[in-house]
């Protein structure tokens, strides 16, 4: 598109018409360490390039580090507190029923991928688990030639809903497992696909971390994972794109010597001290898709329901070994940039090796067996790489080089930080 096209305004920020396409990627559960080893072993050349010859840090991610909070943060260029998504599931305090936050209706404000397509640009979002779709395509008009579809429903997707017919075909692979690395490879290989078909403005892909809960950083298939990875960042860079490369969270072994979960049964505890029913503990980890961590994370909410109060639930908790913070509400939201209208009477975070639970009773631990526990949510898998394949131009050198970047700022620095 010529560069006299007006800037688009998008919650605030003005962004720049983009000189060339730009890609962002989130690599679902891409903790630092993963790059930091591979660098090392010269097993991805082409992210190894990118930092050469383009920009590289670590960032601060959302909190709680989980997926959809994160996925939201990035394409709205907004923190929690403004687009409203605090996790995967939430409380809705007049029902007294978890709610999943996957709702297009709960997103708070517009994408940056609708802005664009509102100002005539070709947009694509391809997300592994179409949990993401409805709120990534949020008021996108795929009748205008945009795409929004999920590599886990790539078998049914249509022209009418998704802007694609037969993905699957489109691509020319077979219909990935959820349980493989090959749904994470199939958004990037449809992203090519369509780069080279002439989608040539914004794309969003978000990938799945199914690898990173099971294998740590040296792992073989974690490697093999990376190198597929980096193979095909440089085919989008081939074509002329502008990378970014980031992630919704990191990710940390949380289990014992022995290699049992190394878990906090909070409910159990809180039910032994105020009684059943009396307080209800939030996973908002929980998604439809749980063999590979259980429900469980670094980072809970807490209702207060009956006679207890949020002070006497904190003081109850507080001292447990492996907790890292408990919080109260209007610290959480204060420290953590977090919706109070979502938000629990209590946080509870754990410490970088340790998890917290609801009830033992509730938690499917069987699709554990024979790997060791890896998950997030907390603090300590809130950092994130910023990897962009262009060099930033002066002013954004300076900002990034000046305080610790979010990642919810990657669009920004995508796409007006590598204008000329």
């Amino acid at each position: 598109m010529p560069q006299e096209r007006p800037p688009v305004m998008v919650n605030g920020v003005q962004y720049r018409w983009p000189e060339r396409p730009v890609v962002v990627v989130i690599i679902d559960g891409g903790d630092p360490a993963y790059i930091q080893q591979f660098l090392r072993e010269g097993a991805i050349p082409n992210i190894a390039r990118f930092m050469k010859e383009g920009f590289a840090v670590v960032a601060d991610g959302t909190v709680p580090s989980f997926t959809c909070p994160n996925n939201m943060s990035i394409v709205t260029g907004t923190p929690a507190s403004k687009h409203g998504i605090s996790g995967n599931f939430y409380l809705d305090t007049a029902t007294g029923e978890a709610v999943v936050m996957t709702g297009p209706e709960l997103l708070r404000g517009d994408t940056v991928l609708k802005g664009f397509a509102d100002a005539g640009a070709r947009v694509v979002a391809i997300t592994a688990k179409d949990k993401l779709r409805k709120q990534l395509g949020k008021g996108l008009d795929v009748s205008r030639g945009n795409v929004c579809f999920s590599s886990e429903k790539a078998s049914s997707t249509t022209m009418a809903e998704h802007g694609i017919d037969n993905a699957l075909a489109f691509v020319g692979q077979p219909q990935p497992d959820m349980y493989s690395m090959e749904l994470s490879l199939f958004v990037l290989d449809a992203g090519i696909k369509l780069l080279e078909a002439g989608h040539r403005d914004l794309m969003f892909l978000s990938l799945t971390d199914y690898v990173q809960h099971k294998y740590a950083p040296g792992e073989a298939e974690a490697r093999r994972f990376y190198q597929e990875l980096d193979r095909r960042f440089g085919r989008l860079a081939e074509l002329g794109a502008v990378v970014a490369l980031t992630a919704d969270h990191g990710m940390n072994d949380k289990s014992t010597p022995e290699g049992k979960p190394n878990v906090i049964w909070l409910q159990d505890i809180l039910d032994a001290k105020f009684g059943e029913a009396d307080t209800k503990v939030i996973c908002p980890i929980t998604d439809a898709f749980v063999a590979h961590h259980g429900a469980l994370g670094g980072f809970v909410r807490v209702w207060c329901r009956g006679k207890s109060t949020p002070a006497q639930v904190i003081e109850a908790i507080r001292g447990l070994p492996g907790l890292e913070s408990v919080l109260d509400k209007e610290t959480a939201c204060r420290l953590h940039d977090l919706p109070a209208d979502r938000e629990g009477d209590v946080v509870v975070i754990a410490e970088a090796n340790v998890c917290v639970g609801a009830s033992a009773k509730d938690h499917d631990l069987s699709g554990l067996e024979g790997h060791r526990l890896r998950t997030h949510g907390g603090v300590s898998e809130a950092k994130v790489p910023i990897i962009i394949n262009a060099p930033l131009n002066d002013d954004y050198r300076l900002r990034g080089g000046a305080a610790i970047l979010k990642s919810w700022q990657l669009f920004d620095f995508a796409i007006n930080g590598t204008a000329r």
